[in-house]
């Protein structure tokens, strides 16, 4: 019988957990194994500390559902979103960047045609996103479709409100022939990520700003083309250099021009001021 003691309890864990049946997965658990064990030592853990810490991760589970994704909203705050998105897009200089997906997405969003209103209705400034998505020499992608959400004037997504259970602030549009696109939305505010839940309970324990700069999300998935998630962000936006998900570039900041009632981009008029941000999105062939 081989006693478990403190110097060997590492190699012994590794050893049973290298036994998975998958190559890749093994090499995932071993090392997690590794590196927990590894920071329990660095940090000279205490039995208190660990209880707090899977009481934490339990509340979490217990907050999340189909409208609330917790988990996701931890790994963006504490940077391990962004460093996977990085690690998995080293893309081409020429690219857009991308940054991370957030946990507000809704599968399955309506299609509008070009230039259509995605607000609806919904209070603040009339924006209007347009330009051109092309390949990594300049040449159209048509019929690219362009999934795009985004916060409310209050700073929520859809799912963050219990009583819409219709699309509110997102849709998908699809680029012409020459691959220009266009949308309608109301201007986007800076917001705080939620504050009622684990995540946020560690938030108020550091100097970290629980805000996000103003943006528009957008997810392209081309055939042929990398998958592009990514923001646009409104420049001189609050937050943008405190960004809590760590998501802001600077080649996604976009100056959101003011215009007088008229001609707007879609070919319509509008009788209000308006503003406008052009954007054009290049997309990386797969390899």
């Amino acid at each position: 019988m081989q006693l478990v003691t403190e110097e060997n309890i590492t190699d012994l864990a590794v050893e049973r957990w290298g036994t998975a049946r998958d190559p890749r997965t093994a090499e995932l658990l071993t090392a997690l194994v590794r590196h927990l064990h590894d920071f329990a030592r660095e940090v000279r853990l205490t039995e208190a500390e660990w209880m707090a810490a899977v009481q934490w991760l339990t509340r979490a589970g217990q907050i999340s559902d189909a409208k609330r994704e917790e988990f996701i909203l931890a790994s963006d705050v504490l940077g391990l979103s962004m460093l996977v998105v990085q690690m998995n897009h080293r893309l081409d200089p020429r690219a857009t960047p991308a940054t991370v997906l957030g946990p507000f997405h809704v599968e399955g969003s309506p299609e509008l045609g070009y230039g259509a209103d995605m607000s609806q209705g919904l209070p603040g400034t009339p924006l209007f996103v347009s330009g051109v998505v092309t390949d990594l020499d300049g040449a159209p992608v048509p019929g690219a479709v362009l999934d795009v959400w985004q916060a409310d004037n209050e700073g929520l997504y859809e799912s963050q409100h219990a009583d819409v259970d219709e699309a509110r602030l997102r849709a998908k549009y699809r680029t012409r022939e020459d691959g220009s696109y266009c949308l309608r939305t109301v201007a986007p505010l800076g917001y705080t990520i939620p504050m009622d839940g684990p995540v946020g309970e560690l938030i108020t324990q550091t100097a970290i700003s629980h805000f996000r700069p103003a943006h528009v999300h957008f997810l392209l998935d081309v055939p042929g083309y990398e998958p592009l998630i990514t923001h646009l962000f409104q420049e001189g936006a609050q937050y943008l250099d405190s960004d809590v998900v760590f998501g802001t570039k600077a080649e996604l900041v976009v100056r959101f021009e003011q215009r007088e009632p008229g001609e707007t981009p879609d070919g319509g008029t509008s009788a209000e001021p308006w503003l406008e941000a052009r954007y054009d999105f290049v997309l990386q062939p797969t390899a």
